[in-house]
């Protein structure tokens, strides 16, 4: 019996991975690697970017009083595979229900973990810097709804341009529900420890 794809990737197969879809964008480049891995190689890859975000965010916190080292580090780990989890569960389930995708969460998920994760670590590099950090955040995350448009069509088969950007606007509004909902959360979470401790 030959041995499935979908656990043959390493995290240096995948930044390979990465640069190839980075490099060379298109839905057939996402094709060829979204069998070549699964769920728990995209959320180990996701991590690296999570815990290399939250090293650097965290780096830079020490350096600014508002912001506070453990914060930036706990709230990274957290809050990146939680978007990422969100948002691809938004396409996957969305994309079943309204557009007729046929694909796979694990094809979802390890698609949109190829480009995810450098431009997560990326835009961390290059936000902590005033200014230019702020004019990056727009370029990458126009380039991210690029990649996302490509990935949609690659992991969930759906290759009508207007239901992959439909698909995609409307994960993003989900996404934005939850962030929000999660946001308000952590939000009463503070204030409530900070009315406990007097502050």
């Amino acid at each position: 019996m030959q041995k499935s794809p979908q656990i043959s990737a390493g995290i240096q197969d995948m930044f390979s991975q990465s640069t190839a879809v980075l490099s060379q964008p298109s839905v057939s480049t996402f094709e060829r690697f979204e069998q070549r891995g699964g769920v728990q190689q995209a959320y180990i890859y996701v991590m690296v970017a999570a815990v290399v975000s939250a090293l650097i965010a965290a780096f830079f916190a020490l350096f600014h009083s508002e912001v506070t080292f453990f914060g930036q580090l706990f709230s990274r780990l957290i809050l990146v595979p939680l978007g990422f989890a969100v948002f691809t569960g938004a396409v996957y389930y969305i994309g079943k229900a309204l557009f007729k995708g046929t694909g796979t969460y694990a094809e979802v998920a390890y698609t949109f973990s190829l480009f995810f994760v450098p431009m997560s670590i990326l835009g961390t590099l290059i936000g902590v810097i005033p200014v230019i950090g702020f004019l990056a955040a727009i370029l990458i995350s126009l380039a991210n709804m690029y990649f996302g448009f490509l990935a949609v069509q690659s992991s969930m088969n759906i290759r009508t341009n207007g239901e992959a950007l439909a698909l995609l606007v409307l994960s993003g509004v989900a996404y934005f529900l939850v962030s929000v909902i999660v946001g308000g959360f952590l939000a009463s979470l503070f204030i409530a420890r900070a009315v406990l401790s007097g502050v």
